[in-house]
């Protein structure tokens, strides 16, 4: 099943408010262009260009939550694909391979840069909790577009099955 990108946020400095774009250009190795990632200069990269590079989230969780996609510091927003499922195995996204890595859980970030903003809102936390999102690396570069297909691996569960079975 394929799904489609809806949104994507990059962050060029840490701490600083994210911004929507309609593309962007991942790079092999590092993340997305112009994201602080990208540049070792995220919070969770601790000066290692490509420790943390890209971090995707359901689109689906976003409606009635109190935050918009920018606010969850998350790079791509996608639907009509499960993410969990994508751990430990590569996939495509417009012209770039990524490999799933890990669930990223919700943290408390995103409420804490907003500050008043979120007055009377959930904590993101608590808002995304078991919603937060997965990360990913980019094994090959290209650009990816606001509507990019997201193109997961066949399911072949017969050669799953058989796997386990060993």
């Amino acid at each position: 099943m394929q799904g489609r990108v809806i949104a994507i946020c990059i962050g060029p400095e840490r701490g600083k408010p994210m911004q929507s774009v309609s593309e962007v250009e991942a790079i092999a190795g590092a993340g997305l262009k112009g994201d602080r990632y990208a540049t070792g200069t995220g919070s969770f990269s601790r000066g290692e260009i490509g420790k943390r590079q890209v971090t995707l989230m359901n689109a689906i969780f976003f409606p009635g939550s109190g935050y918009e996609y920018p606010d969850s510091r998350r790079n791509l927003f996608v639907e009509g694909v499960e993410l969990m499922w994508l751990v430990g195995r590569e996939f495509q996204i417009g012209e770039a391979t990524f490999k799933g890595v890990k669930y990223c859980e919700p943290c408390r970030r995103p409420t804490k840069l907003g500050g008043d903003k979120f007055q009377g809102v959930q904590p993101f936390n608590e808002a995304f909790f078991d919603r937060g999102g997965l990360l990913a690396e980019v094994v090959q570069g290209g650009t990816i577009r606001v509507g990019s297909v997201v193109i997961p691996p066949p399911k072949n569960y017969k050669e799953e099955e058989e796997e386990n079975e060993k």
